[in-house]
């Protein structure tokens, strides 16, 4: 008697691992060039410096953007350190603190869709994905590693609630976009996101 074995919704499927590569060593070299662009634009929050937390999400993207495309549980966390790893590795003024923040940007989004069950991925997952993945890097920001030491409390709770934002259009909305706009050229034909343009919004 012949036995038909299903493919696992939670195991990972070559094409997975590639994409999910992709999707983060690309990230990493974006890391690495958004670095230098950061440095030169920090004149536009000179005047109160948490506003900084607005292009936080420009670091947490490639978290809730493989999740949203891989649909398995790990490709938040995976993304986002291999991107982090890469970032290190072409060479980073943040050294190696960029390995604690890719793992904990990872978790942040990872848990988002994990309450999902890793059964839904439109708006509402890649917005909490969003805002998972700006709460955790924002907390490793201000009390871990202390980037800002010389913030008051208020200066604190104003940057989390930029970085917030950041996270929900920047992470969140856009890789939401992206994921749909990749999902209509094909691109996405052997993964379990290939239907996500024509999934409804809230998914």
């Amino acid at each position: 008697m012949k036995t038909i074995t299903k493919p696992s919704r939670t195991g990972w499927s070559v094409a997975d691992i590639v994409i999910a590569s992709v999707i983060a060593v690309v990230s990493g070299v974006i890391f690495w060039a958004w670095n230098f662009s950061y440095v030169g634009i920090q004149f536009l929050w000179a005047g109160f410096p948490p506003a900084s937390g607005l292009v936080l999400g420009m670091w947490l993207f490639p978290a809730v953007l493989g999740a949203l495309i891989i649909r398995k549980p790990g490709a938040a966390l995976y993304c986002e350190i291999v991107a982090a790893v890469v970032e290190m590795l072409m060479g980073s003024h943040w050294g190696m603190t960029v390995l604690l923040s890719g793992l904990v940007q990872g978790l942040g989004a990872e848990a988002a869709f994990a309450a999902f069950r890793y059964r839904r991925f439109g708006l509402p997952a890649a917005l909490l994905g969003g805002f998972g993945a700006a709460l955790f890097a924002a907390v490793n920001a201000l009390f871990i590693v202390n980037w800002y030491p010389a913030y008051t409390l208020p200066m604190k709770f104003a940057y989390m609630g930029f970085a917030v934002v950041s996270g929900l259009v920047i992470a969140g909305f856009l890789s939401w976009a992206v994921t749909r706009a990749l999902a209509r050229t094909g691109a996405l034909s052997s993964l379990a996101s290939r239907k996500a343009a024509q999934e409804p919004v809230r998914g």
